[in-house]
């Protein structure tokens, strides 16, 4: 693969970030893995970077998850940016505003990363 894979990760949580980041590393074509600890971080990391995937907490301090992915929609040279969502509110009420706001898929905490790697695999064409 000719270009430079970049996949983002926002999220609080250390051990999540962790785990997504040793997960991600087993895709082929070696990504680049950003990492951000919070939304403000995560919003100017995702337009500085201009990755190809975000996975993107809800519940962060600074900017939460839904403001972070209207923001990103709103940049027309984000556009190809694909966000999944990754909370530790399962209500259908919260997947349903992750859609609204532009996430691609919503996925709900504890997940697993087979599911994470195999939905990677899919987004970036691997």
């Amino acid at each position: 693969m000719s270009r430079n894979m970049k996949i983002a990760i926002v999220d609080d949580e250390i051990h999540i970030r962790s785990l997504l980041e040793q997960t991600l590393e087993d895709l082929e074509g070696e990504p680049d893995i950003l990492i951000a600890a919070n939304g403000a971080e995560g919003l100017a990391l995702i337009e500085r970077e201009q990755p190809q995937l975000v996975f993107l907490d809800v519940m962060m301090p600074l900017m939460n998850g839904y403001e972070v992915c209207a923001a990103v929609r709103k940049n027309p040279g984000l556009s190809g940016t694909t966000i999944v969502m990754l909370t530790a509110k399962g209500q259908e009420s919260d997947r349903v505003r992750g859609l609204e706001e532009g996430a691609h898929r919503f996925i709900t905490k504890p997940f697993d990363p087979d599911e994470i790697l195999d939905l990677a695999r899919e987004i970036l064409g691997l």
